[in-house]
């Protein structure tokens, strides 16, 4: 959790932005996320985000720059610049309405796949760092390296070892690169205008140049463990083709494409579900457990895809 501090400066960062005021009111603030990579606070239609500390502002920069210039497929930030709080950079957003965890039926698949195809085919700024999946990916793997004795670390770390360098953030990704979100899940969109605009992406921080298919690894993982249902997963991937994406073919079998970021996506969310039962000293739920059985099924058969095939 984030010092008391931050927090409660953060709030009245955001008041003062959503009334272009230091004048006190009753609206109040709501806390939307307090981890230790980001901690988010509403006030009224504005919200302010601490990014995790250590950001880049040279990288933070472009990213910033780009959601600004496509306000149709990415929420555009308030201000171009950061701000600077307790050492940490600070954004302002518009307030989006946020995915409904509570009604899975309405989950906005389609959207999502839209969304994505037209942010690949946006043309990459020379100044955009390269997109941060893998990397993230890595670190859990790092933080689940740390765990020590668990029933389930040596089936996750096998999968992971058996993955290209590239998908481990050993090596550069295989190019040519386009514009990547690189962090996809549903928790990534949000209505605005509030409550039924039309849907936008949220969440700058993993922007950048790299491999397309990592987009749409999350969904592709879920489903190939059973997780997401067929339906779902068709209608994310059938607006994606529809909008012109260039991470699998029009067409045909889109796995090779996807094979390799999805095993990654499964290591990562696998690794991350088996470090946070471990510090809670609680058994794996069943859906953590179907992660790491895939991750066991996985590092007993190799990839197919090479590391400079996957566009």
């Amino acid at each position: 959790m984030t010092a008391h501090p931050l927090l409660a400066e953060l709030a009245l960062r955001a008041g003062a932005r959503a009334h272009r005021t230091v004048t006190a009111c009753s609206c109040g603030a709501d806390t939307l996320a307090d981890r230790a990579d980001a901690t988010v606070v509403r006030h009224a239609d504005t919200v302010a985000k601490a990014h995790a500390p250590g950001t880049d502002p040279a990288a933070l920069a472009p990213r910033l720059a780009l959601a600004a210039e496509f306000p149709d497929v990415l929420l555009p930030p308030l201000a171009a610049t950061p701000a600077e709080l307790h050492g940490r950079l600070v954004t302002f957003w518009p307030y989006g309405a946020p995915v409904d965890p509570a009604d899975p039926d309405a989950a906005p698949w389609e959207a999502a796949g839209a969304l994505l195809g037209r942010l690949h085919r946006v043309p990459a700024p020379a100044a955009l760092p390269p997109m941060r999946g893998p990397a993230k990916a890595a670190h859990a793997v790092a933080r689940l390296a740390a765990v020590g004795r668990h029933p389930a670390v040596a089936a996750v770390l096998s999968a992971w070892r058996a993955l290209p360098a590239w998908a481990r953030a050993e090596a550069p990704m295989p190019g040519p690169g386009v514009v990547c979100h690189g962090d996809l899940h549903l928790g990534q969109l949000v209505r605005h205008p509030v409550p039924d605009g039309p849907w936008r992406l949220i969440d700058v921080d993993d922007l950048g140049v790299g491999v397309p298919a990592w987009d749409l690894a999350r969904p592709a993982a879920w489903y190939a463990c059973g997780l997401l249902p067929p339906e779902e997963w068709t209608r994310f991937l059938d607006a994606y083709r529809s909008g012109g994406g260039p991470a699998v073919p029009a067409s045909g079998d889109p796995w090779p494409a996807l094979d390799v970021p999805a095993r990654a996506l499964t290591v990562q969310t696998a690794a991350r579900a088996v470090t946070k039962s471990a510090a809670r000293g609680r058994p794996l739920d069943e859906v953590e457990q179907c992660l790491v059985d895939a991750c066991a099924r996985m590092g007993n058969v190799p990839p197919q895809l090479a590391a400079d095939s996957a566009k």
